[in-house]
């Protein structure tokens, strides 16, 4: 009965902001365009600087001489609730619209330009390192970025129809905060799912990979 509802549930809020999640997934897809172009733009002594730290990074992580797990947790958790948490705020602003597309965008254009740095830089290797240090948590965050995005651009089209349509347009503003606050608290919960692969599993991963690339 639960799962009946739950799919239900689902079914109509995809239904509702269909719309909204294509334009979404074409911003951010764009995004990650728009990074792995930005790779092929850069100057050669500036490939070789990245390239450089790249190298020193992974030879740290080869010998076991990253922080922590628990620190690259908390870092990862905080670094991602913040830019979410904005994203949520921003949604409840009328001038917050615009601000959150760019923020998105900007997420698009990291993802796209680290894995296509490792890959332009290291080939085979490089795919295999992006598959293991970028893909696990953003299996996760990717949707995450997606769902808030979606959901605080429709909570902002809804808030500027309300101002700009007094007399005709009316929604039940308590209800639908209360469904947004959840929302976040959700989102919020999966992004420690995320964060913990990425500090738990990601190093272990990477470190294997450059192991066997080493031998």
């Amino acid at each position: 009965m639960q799962k009946n509802i739950l799919s239900q549930f689902i079914a109509r809020h995809v239904r509702e902001y269909s719309s909204i999640y294509l334009f979404i997934m074409v911003l951010f897809l764009m995004g990650v365009i728009f990074g792995a172009i930005i790779v092929n733009s850069l100057s050669l002594s500036q490939k070789g600087d990245l390239f450089f730290y790249l190298n020193q990074f992974f030879d740290q992580v080869a010998e076991g001489k990253v922080a922590q797990s628990d620190d690259l947790f908390r870092l990862s958790f905080w670094h991602n609730a913040k830019y979410l948490g904005l994203i949520w705020i921003l949604g409840i602003s009328i001038i917050g619209l615009p601000i959150i597309l760019i923020l998105l965008f900007l997420k698009g254009i990291v993802v796209g330009f680290s894995v296509g740095f490792l890959v332009h830089q290291m080939g085979w290797n490089g795919f295999l390192l992006a598959f293991v240090a970028v893909l696990p948590q953003n299996l996760f965050m990717i949707p995450l970025f997606i769902y808030m995005s979606a959901i605080s651009v429709g909570l902002s089209l809804l808030i500027i129809r309300k101002i700009f349509m007094k007399k005709t347009f009316t929604f039940p503003i308590m209800p639908v905060m209360m469904r947004y606050l959840i929302a976040f608290i959700l989102v919020i919960a999966f992004v420690g799912a995320a964060a913990g692969l990425e500090a738990y599993l990601s190093p272990y991963m990477m470190k294997s990979v450059l192991q066997s690339t080493a031998s």
